[in-house]
């Protein structure tokens, strides 16, 4: 958890967006994820989520869904997410997050989950689909294991939800910039930097924008937004990787970290 508040702060004093990237561990192969999260990291992404692939992703997009199929029909479970991630730590620094969703966790079991996540490297979990309300028992198993508890905050978010996530959400708060699922749009929505604004009215925590984010241009719309801090980049990267690496295939690295680069610049204002 220090490793993402550290994070944030830096990129706060450096007057720039914390670029936050999403893979799904596993896909197109374990090697490709650490690699790409090394490789991406030397070059300025500053937080790493690591989705564990669910066979219920509900709030993910075609992009992501079609990843996490293809991770699991490689055998990908959360013992092996947890090998990546000690590999990754090995190599970088990098704040590193678990991305899923709570059936998998309960599954495994949430103590073991969190002491092995710990142990792993891992800095942070989302459970896409833990309600706030309903988290009481995860953040006390989480906090015990000095792990981030990250919550989401979308558009038809009451104030008293806003206010109860900014309360007990830890690492960063993730704004999500649209209802609906996540996946690559042309446009953010004209609403956005009004519901960033409703966000920062209750916290002074980290705020990481995703959902549609996609490309530089985004970036620099949301450097623009008084009050973000962050942007999350998930379904491009995925589908990038997939584009050059999936099935085998021996693709240009160049162009992933082209990409990242022309992220990481857009942020900075």
């Amino acid at each position: 958890m220090e490793r993402l508040e550290k994070r944030f702060e830096e990129t706060r004093q450096r007057n720039e967006l914390a670029l936050v990237l999403y893979v799904t561990a596993g896909d197109p192969s374990p090697e490709h994820t650490i690699d790409v999260v090394v490789r991406s990291a030397e070059v300025g992404a500053d937080v790493f989520e690591i989705g564990i692939p669910f066979s219920d992703p509900i709030a993910d997009g075609p992009t992501i869904q079609a990843a996490i199929d293809r991770a699991l029909r490689r055998g990908i479970r959360i013992a092996t997410v947890f090998e990546i991630v000690k590999a990754i730590r090995q190599r970088t620094e990098v704040p590193l997050v678990l991305m899923t969703y709570f059936n998998p966790v309960l599954q495994y079991g949430l103590e073991r989950f969190a002491r092995d996540a710990k142990t792993a490297g891992a800095d942070g979990v989302l459970l896409t689909d833990v309600p706030p309300e309903e988290a009481g028992e995860w953040i006390e198993i989480a906090r015990r294991n000095e792990l981030a508890t990250i919550f989401l905050l979308a558009p038809t978010s009451t104030e008293e939800r806003i206010k109860l996530v900014s309360e007990i959400g830890t690492g960063f708060i993730y704004c999500v910039s649209r209802t609906g699922v996540t996946g690559e749009r042309e446009k953010l929505p004209e609403d956005l930097p009004e519901l960033v604004t409703r966000i920062r009215m209750h916290t002074d925590k980290p705020i990481a924008i995703g959902f549609g984010i996609s490309k530089p241009e985004h970036v620099s719309a949301v450097a623009q937004m008084d009050g973000a801090d962050g942007v999350v980049v998930g379904s491009a990267l995925v589908r990038m990787l997939d584009e050059e690496f999936g099935d085998g295939q021996q693709g240009n690295w160049q162009r992933i970290i082209d990409f990242v680069k022309a992220l990481k610049s857009a942020g900075i204002r």
